[in-house]
C-alpha cells in the first residue's frame, strides 16, 4: 500500500464530510468566488463560511487571495489525489474479495 500522510488525509476526508463545504467546492469548480459569494446560497454569516473556508484550506483544498476587501477563493482539487488513491487501495482489495466469491459460487457443487 502506498504510504499517506495520516494528517493530510484526515483533514481531506474531514473537510468532505460536511455537505456545505461539498457544496461549496461544487461551486467552486465553476469559478472564483469570495467568500460572501459562497456563503449565499448558505444564508450562513460571514463567520460561519470563514470558518467552513478555513477547514478547506487546511485540507488544501482551496487558495484565497486577497483582493481589497473581498477574498476571493479559488479550488485546487489536487490534495483529492491522494484520498482517491487511498480509496483505490480498498477497491482493489474488494474486487479481489468478490472475484473469489465469485469463483467458489461458480464451482460446481461436489456433494451431488
Amino acid at each position: 500500500m502506498v504510504k499517506y500522510n495520516a494528517t493530510n488525509l484526515d483533514n481531506l476526508f474531514h473537510a468532505l464530510a460536511d455537505p456545505t463545504r461539498r457544496s461549496m467546492l461544487q461551486a467552486l469548480a465553476l469559478q472564483n468566488l469570495s467568500i460572501g459569494e459562497l456563503a449565499e446560497p448558505f444564508e450562513m454569516s460571514l463567520t460561519a463560511a470563514s470558518k467552513h473556508i478555513r477547514v478547506l484550506e487546511q485540507a488544501g483544498l482551496i487558495n484565497r487571495q486577497v483582493q481589497g476587501r473581498n477574498h476571493i477563493c479559488e479550488l485546487n482539487a489536487a490534495p483529492m489525489h491522494g484520498g482517491l488513491e487511498w480509496i483505490q487501495h480498498y477497491q482493489r482489495f474488494w474486487n479481489l474479495q468478490l472475484d473469489t466469491l465469485e469463483q467458489l459460487l461458480q464451482k460446481p457443487d461436489s456433494d451431488s
